[in-house]
Protein backbone atom coordinates (compact mmCIF):
# COMPACT_ATOMS: atom_id res chain seq x y z
CA UNK A 1 0.00 0.00 0.00
CA UNK A 2 1.25 3.59 -0.64
CA UNK A 3 1.34 5.86 1.90
CA UNK A 4 1.80 9.47 0.86
CA UNK A 5 4.25 11.85 3.29
CA UNK A 6 2.78 14.23 5.98
CA UNK A 7 2.36 17.52 4.44
CA UNK A 8 2.99 20.18 7.36
CA UNK A 9 0.85 22.75 6.30
CA UNK A 10 0.39 23.47 9.75
CA UNK A 11 3.83 24.35 10.51
CA UNK A 12 3.98 26.50 7.67
CA UNK A 13 1.04 28.44 8.22
CA UNK A 14 1.84 29.23 11.35
CA UNK A 15 5.50 30.15 10.45
CA UNK A 16 3.85 32.57 8.13
CA UNK A 17 1.70 34.36 10.82
CA UNK A 18 4.12 34.77 12.87
CA UNK A 19 6.21 36.13 10.03
CA UNK A 20 3.60 38.94 9.05
CA UNK A 21 2.95 39.51 12.81
CA UNK A 22 6.12 40.28 13.43
CA UNK A 23 6.10 42.36 9.72
CA UNK A 24 3.15 44.50 10.88
CA UNK A 25 4.87 44.82 14.30
CA UNK A 26 7.91 46.60 12.57
CA UNK A 27 5.35 48.84 10.19
CA UNK A 28 3.03 49.92 13.32
CA UNK A 29 6.19 50.97 14.84
CA UNK A 30 7.79 52.76 11.93
CA UNK A 31 3.86 54.05 11.25
CA UNK A 32 3.62 55.57 14.96
CA UNK A 33 7.08 57.09 14.58
CA UNK A 34 6.35 59.28 11.45
CA UNK A 35 3.22 60.30 13.27
CA UNK A 36 4.53 61.12 16.74
CA UNK A 37 7.20 62.69 14.37
CA UNK A 38 4.72 65.06 12.38
CA UNK A 39 2.93 65.30 15.51
CA UNK A 40 5.51 66.72 17.74
CA UNK A 41 6.66 69.35 15.23
CA UNK A 42 2.69 70.46 14.80
CA UNK A 43 2.88 70.67 18.48
CA UNK A 44 5.86 73.48 18.17
CA UNK A 45 5.40 75.12 15.52
CA UNK A 46 4.08 78.27 16.75
CA UNK A 47 0.37 78.89 15.06
CA UNK A 48 0.12 82.79 14.24
CA UNK A 49 -2.02 85.82 14.38
CA UNK A 50 -2.78 87.31 11.10
CA UNK A 51 -1.30 90.57 12.92
CA UNK A 52 1.49 90.04 15.20
CA UNK A 53 1.11 91.03 18.78
CA UNK A 54 4.95 92.74 18.21
CA UNK A 55 2.86 95.53 15.37
CA UNK A 56 0.65 96.80 18.37
CA UNK A 57 0.82 100.30 18.72
CA UNK A 58 3.28 101.93 21.11
CA UNK A 59 1.73 105.60 20.88
CA UNK A 60 -2.50 105.00 21.99
CA UNK A 61 -4.32 108.37 22.93
CA UNK A 62 -2.17 110.00 26.08
CA UNK A 63 0.35 106.14 25.81
CA UNK A 64 3.54 105.83 24.78
CA UNK A 65 5.13 101.93 25.21
CA UNK A 66 8.28 100.57 25.14
CA UNK A 67 9.08 96.61 24.99
CA UNK A 68 10.15 94.69 27.91
CA UNK A 69 12.11 92.06 27.20
CA UNK A 70 11.27 88.44 29.45
CA UNK A 71 13.77 85.99 29.88
CA UNK A 72 13.99 82.83 27.83
CA UNK A 73 12.85 80.62 30.42
CA UNK A 74 9.50 82.54 31.22
CA UNK A 75 8.69 82.33 27.82
CA UNK A 76 9.29 78.53 27.25
CA UNK A 77 6.57 77.65 30.76
CA UNK A 78 4.25 80.29 29.39
CA UNK A 79 4.21 78.21 26.25
CA UNK A 80 2.76 80.77 23.96
CA UNK A 81 2.35 81.42 20.07
CA UNK A 82 3.13 85.02 20.70
CA UNK A 83 3.34 87.72 23.18
CA UNK A 84 3.62 91.24 24.04
CA UNK A 85 5.41 93.14 26.98
CA UNK A 86 5.34 96.80 26.85
CA UNK A 87 5.90 99.13 29.38
CA UNK A 88 3.35 102.62 28.75
CA UNK A 89 3.34 105.64 30.55
CA UNK A 90 0.65 108.37 30.53
CA UNK A 91 1.93 111.85 28.98
CA UNK A 92 -0.72 113.48 30.87
CA UNK A 93 -0.01 112.56 34.52
CA UNK A 94 3.13 110.68 34.18
CA UNK A 95 1.28 107.34 35.54
CA UNK A 96 2.95 104.20 34.51
CA UNK A 97 1.17 100.45 33.45
CA UNK A 98 2.84 97.34 32.54
CA UNK A 99 0.52 96.03 29.56
CA UNK A 100 1.37 91.77 28.72
CA UNK A 101 -0.71 90.25 26.22
CA UNK A 102 -0.29 86.27 25.40
CA UNK A 103 -2.22 84.75 22.68
CA UNK A 104 -2.06 80.58 21.99
CA UNK A 105 -4.27 78.65 19.63
CA UNK A 106 -3.37 75.58 21.63
CA UNK A 107 -5.76 76.88 24.76
CA UNK A 108 -4.17 74.07 27.57
CA UNK A 109 -1.58 75.87 27.40
CA UNK A 110 -2.42 78.84 29.17
CA UNK A 111 -4.00 77.04 32.07
CA UNK A 112 -3.16 77.81 35.53
CA UNK A 113 -0.77 80.92 34.30
CA UNK A 114 -3.49 83.09 36.71
CA UNK A 115 -2.04 85.90 38.48
CA UNK A 116 -2.36 84.55 42.04
CA UNK A 117 -0.17 81.37 41.25
CA UNK A 118 2.64 83.26 38.86
CA UNK A 119 2.79 86.44 41.18
CA UNK A 120 3.07 84.28 44.11
CA UNK A 121 5.46 82.49 42.57
CA UNK A 122 7.76 85.30 42.01
CA UNK A 123 7.19 86.20 45.87
CA UNK A 124 4.76 88.42 45.90
CA UNK A 125 2.11 87.97 49.05
CA UNK A 126 -1.75 87.88 47.05
CA UNK A 127 -3.29 90.20 49.20
CA UNK A 128 -7.22 90.24 47.47
CA UNK A 129 -9.19 89.16 44.53
CA UNK A 130 -11.89 91.41 43.06
CA UNK A 131 -14.58 90.98 40.04
CA UNK A 132 -15.04 94.01 38.14
CA UNK A 133 -15.68 95.73 35.19
CA UNK A 134 -14.34 98.45 32.77
CA UNK A 135 -15.98 100.36 30.41
CA UNK A 136 -13.45 101.29 27.12
CA UNK A 137 -13.22 104.10 24.55
CA UNK A 138 -15.92 102.46 22.30
CA UNK A 139 -18.67 102.22 24.96
CA UNK A 140 -17.72 98.37 25.56
CA UNK A 141 -18.26 97.29 29.23
CA UNK A 142 -15.86 94.25 29.84
CA UNK A 143 -15.54 91.97 33.19
CA UNK A 144 -12.32 91.72 34.27
CA UNK A 145 -10.88 90.91 37.66
CA UNK A 146 -8.17 92.96 39.82
CA UNK A 147 -5.76 91.73 41.80
CA UNK A 148 -3.74 93.22 44.77
CA UNK A 149 -0.06 91.99 45.65
CA UNK A 150 2.81 93.09 47.56
CA UNK A 151 6.34 92.40 48.62
CA UNK A 152 7.39 90.87 52.08
CA UNK A 153 9.18 93.76 54.06
CA UNK A 154 12.03 94.97 53.97
CA UNK A 155 11.81 95.80 50.12
CA UNK A 156 7.79 96.10 50.38
CA UNK A 157 5.93 97.11 46.96
CA UNK A 158 2.69 97.02 45.90
CA UNK A 159 1.31 96.12 42.13
CA UNK A 160 -2.16 95.97 41.26
CA UNK A 161 -3.46 93.61 38.49
CA UNK A 162 -5.81 93.54 35.81
CA UNK A 163 -7.21 90.81 34.26
CA UNK A 164 -8.71 88.89 31.21
CA UNK A 165 -9.00 86.40 28.78
CA UNK A 166 -9.93 86.49 25.05
CA UNK A 167 -11.56 83.04 24.08
CA UNK A 168 -12.57 82.94 20.46
CA UNK A 169 -13.25 86.73 20.43
CA UNK A 170 -15.50 86.64 23.79
CA UNK A 171 -13.84 88.39 26.79
CA UNK A 172 -13.99 86.17 29.79
CA UNK A 173 -12.24 86.18 33.58
CA UNK A 174 -13.25 82.33 34.05
CA UNK A 175 -10.32 79.92 32.44
CA UNK A 176 -12.84 77.21 33.19
CA UNK A 177 -14.30 78.18 29.90
CA UNK A 178 -11.42 76.57 28.08
CA UNK A 179 -10.36 74.31 30.38
CA UNK A 180 -12.54 71.29 29.30
CA UNK A 181 -11.45 68.08 27.16
CA UNK A 182 -12.09 69.54 23.67
CA UNK A 183 -9.83 72.22 23.76
CA UNK A 184 -7.16 70.21 24.78
CA UNK A 185 -6.70 68.87 21.65
CA UNK A 186 -3.77 69.92 19.85
CA UNK A 187 -4.75 71.84 16.77
CA UNK A 188 -3.16 70.05 14.41
CA UNK A 189 -4.63 71.80 11.50
CA UNK A 190 -3.44 75.32 12.97
CA UNK A 191 -6.60 77.33 13.24
CA UNK A 192 -5.30 80.51 14.41
CA UNK A 193 -9.19 81.64 15.01
CA UNK A 194 -9.75 78.26 18.00
CA UNK A 195 -7.84 79.93 20.66
CA UNK A 196 -7.07 81.82 24.26
CA UNK A 197 -5.44 84.92 24.77
CA UNK A 198 -4.52 86.75 28.36
CA UNK A 199 -4.16 89.95 29.21
CA UNK A 200 -2.85 91.98 32.50
CA UNK A 201 -2.26 95.66 33.02
CA UNK A 202 -0.34 96.16 36.20
CA UNK A 203 0.95 99.10 38.05
CA UNK A 204 0.66 100.22 41.46
CA UNK A 205 -2.18 102.74 41.10
CA UNK A 206 -5.40 101.21 40.43
CA UNK A 207 -6.53 104.50 38.16
CA UNK A 208 -3.55 103.67 36.08
CA UNK A 209 -4.73 99.98 35.18
CA UNK A 210 -8.39 101.51 34.82
CA UNK A 211 -7.52 104.28 32.72
CA UNK A 212 -5.10 102.07 30.27
CA UNK A 213 -7.96 98.83 30.00
CA UNK A 214 -10.16 101.89 28.97
CA UNK A 215 -7.98 102.83 26.71
CA UNK A 216 -5.90 99.80 24.98
CA UNK A 217 -9.11 96.98 25.43
CA UNK A 218 -10.90 97.76 22.05
CA UNK A 219 -7.54 97.90 20.22
CA UNK A 220 -6.64 94.74 21.87
CA UNK A 221 -9.46 93.04 20.82
CA UNK A 222 -8.86 94.13 17.06
CA UNK A 223 -5.81 91.85 16.74
CA UNK A 224 -7.51 88.67 18.10
CA UNK A 225 -9.93 87.15 15.55
CA UNK A 226 -13.75 87.59 16.40
CA UNK A 227 -16.53 84.96 16.54
CA UNK A 228 -16.54 84.87 12.71
CA UNK A 229 -12.51 84.66 13.13
CA UNK A 230 -12.45 88.18 10.99
CA UNK A 231 -9.30 90.25 12.33
CA UNK A 232 -9.82 93.64 12.46
CA UNK A 233 -6.41 94.97 12.83
CA UNK A 234 -5.98 93.86 9.13
CA UNK A 235 -8.06 96.86 7.97
CA UNK A 236 -5.65 99.03 9.54
CA UNK A 237 -2.44 100.43 8.01
CA UNK A 238 0.87 99.49 10.64
CA UNK A 239 3.34 102.54 10.32
CA UNK A 240 7.57 101.60 11.40
CA UNK A 241 6.50 103.72 14.43
CA UNK A 242 4.05 101.57 15.27
CA UNK A 243 0.67 103.59 15.16
CA UNK A 244 -2.33 102.69 13.67
CA UNK A 245 -3.83 105.09 11.76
Amino acid sequence: MYVTKPVRVGRISTSLVWVFAIILVILSGIGYRVLASRLKLAVETPINLPIPLSAFPTEIDNWTGKDVPIPQNIQRVAGNDDFLTRLYINKSNNEWANVYIAYTARPRTMLGHRPEVCYVASGWVHDSTQPSEVVTNAFRKISCQVFRFHTPAPQYDERIVLNYYIVNGQITTDETVFSGVGWRTPNIAGDPARYAAQVQISSVLENSIRTAAKDMTDLILDFFPDMNGKVRATEFHTTKLGVLK
